[in-house]
């Protein structure tokens, strides 16, 4: 899994600096962070309508797309901070032997 995470990573370092006028994450760059994170959050907003439709219609293809759309975007934005996966994944696997209510409560420290 972390292979396809690290191969799109690579994939938007190498067109971070691309001609924004042929390449779509060398022209979010272009326009800079807050046009990264507006794409952000539009995503995520289409992501969580997508999970209310699936949870009445019973079809979550729609929550498919729209949660690759949003790991996309995020990654863009990962990478404008000059962050990858790994960071990403790392947390995740610091986490693992946390309970979730652990892990929160040593963040409100």
């Amino acid at each position: 899994m972390s292979d396809v995470l690290q191969q799109l990573a690579q994939v938007l370092e190498a067109r971070k600096q691309a001609d924004p006028d042929t390449s779509y994450v060398a022209s979010l760059h272009a326009k800079g962070l807050n046009k990264i994170l507006e794409k952000v959050g539009e995503e995520c907003t289409e992501t969580l309508l997508a999970a209310k439709d699936a949870e009445h219609s019973g079809d979550t293809s729609n929550v498919v797309y729209e949660t690759a759309d949003l790991w996309f975007h995020s990654l863009v934005m990962l990478s404008r901070l000059g962050l990858g996966p790994n960071e990403i994944l790392d947390e995740l696997a610091r986490r693992f032997d946390l309970s979730g209510l652990e892990e929160k409560a040593s963040r409100d420290q």
